[in-house]
């Protein structure tokens, strides 16, 4: 079930078993500053190689960042949506998914990262062999996930530290003694 934009029930979780994700509490407080660092970086990064898209209408540019945006979600929803209860919810221009799934680790690093190959990657590895218009849109697309991305990407490096037989859920994590 997707619940959208309201949360989801609170579910009773053992906090002696469970560690937070985030475990430094100062990192998790600032968590989004360093997001926020990467989207300027990302954002400064396009500046730098001048890769700005003006041979592209406007009017397109924000159709296609729309249709990036909502593909990005798609692909964070087909991960998860057969695991547990899905909630889309929002905090200023951030949205956020939430689950009440317990996932395994590369369950999670393939929630976290799988829009990132898909929509950045991929059109990345194919705007090698196009030119003209079309390899601005699929730079453009590129550029445009890897900046919605920018916790997704902080994410996935954190997971891929978990120790190997981890599961996650609510923003926790806990080994497993029998993977």
């Amino acid at each position: 079930m997707i619940v959208w934009f309201r949360h989801l029930p609170q579910i009773s979780m053992d906090l002696l078993e469970w560690i937070p994700f985030i475990k430094n509490n100062w990192f998790r407080k600032h968590f989004m500053k360093f997001v926020y660092l990467l989207q300027i970086i990302i954002f400064l990064t396009a500046c730098f190689f001048n890769t700005w898209f003006p041979s592209i209408n406007l009017f397109a540019l924000i159709l296609i960042g729309i249709f990036v945006f909502i593909i990005h979600e798609v692909l964070h929803i087909l991960v998860i949506s057969k695991k547990g209860d899905i909630s889309l919810t929002f905090r200023g221009t951030y949205f956020w998914l939430h689950t009440n799934a317990v996932l395994s680790k590369m369950r999670f690093l393939v929630f976290m990262s799988l829009p990132l190959l898909v929509l950045s990657g991929v059109p990345a590895i194919m705007s090698f062999y196009v030119s003209g218009n079309l390899k601005a849109i699929l730079l453009f697309i590129t550029w445009l996930n890897l900046w919605i991305s920018g916790s997704d990407i902080i994410n996935s490096f954190l997971i891929a530290i978990k120790p190997k037989n981890a599961v996650f859920c609510r923003g926790y994590y806990r080994v497993q003694k029998n993977p």
